[in-house]
């Protein structure tokens, strides 16, 4: 369920450093989004509407199974508590994000840590990926979306929509002008929803969409 999250992860790591290429403050808060997107993808959440009894702007949770991956339980639980801000739900998850994502993706033999020594009595890790299969699918779908105009499956949409939203597409890549203000332009489109109507879209999509609008709200 946490594809989005993932991938938008091993993106950021993937460079010379292996080291996540967004400063900690927007990285954290990225991570949160992209963790209530993937719910949102999977039906689990959405904003709440007439009926719902859950006051305007909140987000509410939905029924279905538990089968819910570790790195999405700890928002859905939130929500399951009682309907709350988007604003709210990313502050509470932005301390455990990162490191959920850190253990799942190690854990699936996609990146491995390694020791760097400490700093201010902390361990640091370079965090490089061990298969690339995944994170080049991942870009050359994002890089396909902005560049060629191809419709963006969701999960892409909303990894550009995000990084859009907190000025973060500079840390995947490095273009002149021309080229920032084509991104920017194709970037905004994606970020307003534009990409439903470019993609064969059914509740799950539209679901994200609409998340996606309140998310990003909060995110600003």
């Amino acid at each position: 369920m946490a594809q989005i999250a993932e991938d938008l992860y091993l993106l950021l790591l993937d460079n010379s450093s292996a080291q996540p290429g967004l400063d900690q403050p927007r990285r954290h808060r990225v991570l949160s989004g992209a963790v209530l997107l993937d719910l949102a993808l999977a039906c689990r959440i959405r904003p709440a509407a007439p009926g719902d009894g859950a006051p305007d702007g909140h987000l509410v949770a939905l029924a279905g199974d538990d089968d819910v991956d570790p790195v999405s339980a700890p928002a859905l639980e939130l929500l399951r508590q009682h309907p709350e801000r988007p604003a709210v739900v990313l502050s509470k998850l932005r301390k455990s994000t990162e490191g959920n994502l850190i253990e799942r993706l190690e854990r699936a033999g996609q990146l491995r840590r390694q020791p760097l020594g400490t700093k201010r009595f902390r361990q640091q890790y370079a965090l490089p990926i061990t298969d690339r299969a995944r994170v080049s699918q991942a870009r050359a779908e994002m890089l396909s979306a902005l560049f060629d105009r191809r419709p963006p499956a969701p999960a892409t949409a909303a990894i550009v929509t995000l990084l859009h939203t907190v000025d973060g597409l500079g840390s995947l890549m490095s273009l002149n002008d021309r080229g920032w203000r084509w991104v920017h332009a194709r970037a905004g489109d994606i970020a307003s929803g534009s990409w439903v109507n470019e993609y064969a879209t059914g509740v799950p999509e539209v679901n994200l969409a609409v998340t996606a609008a309140a998310v990003r709200g909060a995110l600003v």
